[in-house]
């Protein structure tokens, strides 16, 4: 099954333990959805942000049980990828941030 990139990455993410790693080992945070595999996110990232993906490590997150009184939910499990691009690859989008 083919999806398109923006299926595949809801959003980057921007924290400063990320930002130091895209400063130092050219690697980019990527929340994803939670059925897409490596190939995928490769892929799309690939297409999206224009560049080429040396590697592709993914983290699963559970969500967080909340309560208010007596009802009680859940926050919803997120897949979050750390793409590394090649040697030599920019991203211009993140050069002012």
């Amino acid at each position: 099954m083919s999806r398109e990139a923006q299926d595949i990455i809801r959003r980057p993410i921007l924290t400063e333990k990320l930002t130091e790693l895209r400063e130092t080992q050219r690697k980019i945070g990527l929340l994803v959805r939670s059925d897409a595999n490596k190939v995928e996110i490769k892929k799309a990232a690939e297409q999206a942000l224009k560049v080429k993906i040396e590697k592709v490590n993914v983290l699963n997150g559970m969500g967080k049980l909340r309560r208010i009184g007596r009802l009680s939910g859940k926050k919803p499990d997120w897949k979050k990828a750390i793409v590394t691009m090649k040697v030599g690859e920019k991203l211009e989008i993140f050069e002012g941030v």
